[in-house]
């Protein structure tokens, strides 16, 4: 156990985890690197260059003449991945706290830190990018130095891509990060960090021990959900799995008990023995939080329990996901489900489509409101569709957020004039160092889940970075958009927003649709409606054909009876008529902007 260091790498997006983390496996002749970021295996992770799972692989490090085992964990870096970095942590002792030398200390990077610190990690700062023609060290030692209290000497220099630094980092790990604490004569204690799908293994469930020992054919149970299983095979986690007879007290590793069903595996639930089990479960994560709901539902209706099914597969490698059975008018039967934030969204949209080959729609996202109703009772309503009559409803209040924004002085204008376009409250603005200013905001929560992000990047022309946390709920002037078409209300497309917001809104999503929908043979009427008032409508005309053209000479009555003849033809059609709303036009009403 003296010889087993387990650590991770945190940082903000784009400050070289993954590419250091290559660096390390490299050096201490773990793997071959045949490519950049041997960690990222999913496809989506190459193609978008971001890291979306946590990866746990063990090295082994020769220094003065002893072997140490390091068990690195990879973390993704980007806000709604945090879930991830939560668990991670909880995983290891020790963590490199990865910062840019061009970029310097950003939001990512002090929320990642302070979770770190509150389960008592020791941090090496390391300064990545050296090499870089725009590294500026000297400023971003100085940052580091500001944030962490840390001594000059104590930041590492280094270089994911020529290697600077690499074997000082191996060292500092050895020397500096505390070996686990633990007991191996104690029954066993085990949290489960992580797990996947294996469709021949059944489930595999990632751990770290932090008390007793495990051995092969162990008849182990999970302690919260009470399930007993054989410990068919345990091992540690190379690239590939590596089987051993016996895992002791401080390791990471996996074990496979020919598991099935998915709700028997919980992340952060704890495995003992069932002979001698341990009195109580370890401390695990707190519970996740959801920030975005939306409806996912099958294009296909009879792909309703399978799509169930790959929910729950995809659930257990990403713990952050939550999901609820629910159905509409629009689209029959679905989930309502909970991401952590917009790209999270797309993420589990892409990898349903490429894991499980389910093709879904997913609805307009929104957040979770409080309703207050006048006989005092509350619900809390995640869909616009959920939403009792206007006439019940006493108040209604939304959930607010604390977001801070480091940026450069150049953007603090635009940035602000963003702010107060999403309703935001400035709290206050500290200046860090230098020309850096970290502004902090109090804004609703819905008025960020679409595309704040998105525009922040863009006046900051990517030099503003942003973190928030959830800070209880504000009553607010909330009123529900409907959209209708024909006077018929398509579910799907209604929206809880903000009454200032709603007549332009409206008359934006009328404008989009038009275009979208394509022509029928009768006229389609596409309306905005708060309640029962009409705020916005556009017309698509009927495709008709020229009935008057084989009228030439005569009298006008004989062209108008003709005319006459088709309207009534094209009011009955219009009836018994229904409008097809295609998927482009779901899609496009997100991103209105």
């Amino acid at each position: 156990m003296k010889n087993i260091r387990n650590f991770c790498i945190i940082a903000h997006i784009d400050h070289g985890k993954s590419t250091l983390a290559d660096r390390l496996l490299e050096y201490t002749q773990t793997i071959k690197v045949t490519e950049g970021q041997m960690l990222d295996d999913m496809d989506l992770e190459r193609e978008r260059g971001i890291t979306i799972k946590s990866h746990a692989i063990q090295m082994e490090y020769n220094y003065n003449g002893e072997k140490y085992i390091l068990n690195l964990i990879d973390t993704p870096g980007h806000v709604d991945f945090s879930y991830e970095v939560s668990r991670s942590i909880a995983a290891c002792e020790g963590a490199l706290l990865v910062v840019d030398a061009s970029q310097g200390v950003q939001a990512q990077t002090i929320s990642n830190l302070y979770m770190a610190l509150e389960h008592d990690l020791e941090i090496i700062p390391v300064m990545n990018k050296c090499d870089m023609a725009s590294a500026m060290p000297e400023e971003v030692e100085d940052e580091i130095i500001d944030l962490l209290g840390c001594k000059r000497e104590d930041i590492i220099r280094a270089s994911g891509k020529t290697g600077l630094g690499v074997e000082e980092i191996l060292k500092a790990v050895v020397e500096r990060i505390p070996h686990p604490e633990g007991d191996e004569e104690a029954p066993l204690q085990a949290l489960i960090f992580d797990s996947v799908f294996n469709s021949f293994r059944g489930i595999i469930a990632y751990f770290k021990i932090e008390n007793g020992v495990l051995r092969t054919g162990d008849k182990v149970k999970f302690f919260n959900t009470g399930k007993e299983y054989d410990a068919d095979e345990i091992g540690v986690l190379k690239m590939d799995m590596v089987p051993r007879n016996e895992l002791r007290t401080g390791d990471v590793g996996y074990i496979i008990s020919g598991i099935k069903t998915s709700k028997e595996v919980k992340v952060g639930d704890t495995i003992t023995h069932i002979a001698k089990p341990c009195d109580k479960a370890i401390d695990g994560f707190e519970e996740v939080k959801p920030m975005v709901f939306a409806g996912v539902y099958p294009i296909e209706a009879e792909d309703y329990e399978n799509l169930r099914a790959s929910l729950e597969k995809l659930q257990l490698n990403d713990a952050s996901l939550t999901f609820q059975p629910e159905s509409s008018l629009a689209l029959g039967f679905g989930f309502r489900c909970g991401f952590l934030g917009l790209l999270h969204m797309e993420i589990v949209q892409e990898r349903l489509d490429r894991e499980f080959d389910m093709n879904v729609i997913t609805t307009v996202p929104n957040v979770s409101y409080m309703i207050y109703d006048k006989q005092g009772g509350v619900q809390e309503v995640h869909n616009p569709g959920g939403m009792p009559d206007p006439t019940l409803i006493d108040h209604i209040e939304e959930p607010y957020i604390d977001a801070s924004i480091i940026t450069t002085t150049d953007y603090i204008g635009p940035i602000m004039t963003l702010c107060l376009g999403k309703r935001g409250e400035l709290v206050r603005q500290d200046y860090i160092s230098g020309n850096r200013v970290e502004l902090h905001y109090k804004m609703p929560l819905g008025e960020i889940v679409i595309d704040f992000y998105d525009k922040l990047k863009s006046i900051s022309k990517g030099y503003a970075s942003f973190d928030y946390h959830q800070s209880g709920f504000r009553p607010s002037k909330l009123v529900k958009l409907d959209i209708l078409l024909n006077g018929e209300s398509v579910d799907a497309l209604s929206t809880l927003t903000h009454f200032d917001n709603a007549y332009d809104l409206g008359r934006r999503m009328c404008e989009k649709l038009k275009e979208l929908i394509p022509r029928q043979q009768f006229e389609i009427a596409i309306q905005a409606a708060i309640g029962a008032k009409i705020i916005a409508r556009e017309t698509i005309k009927a495709v008709r054909k020229d009935v008057t053209a084989k009228c030439y000479g005569g009298d006008v009555s004989r062209k108008r009876k003709l005319l006459e003849k088709q309207k009534k033809g094209k009011k009955r059609m219009k009836q018994i008529g229904t409008v097809e709303v295609p998927q482009k036009a779901f899609l496009a009403v997100l991103k209105l902007d």
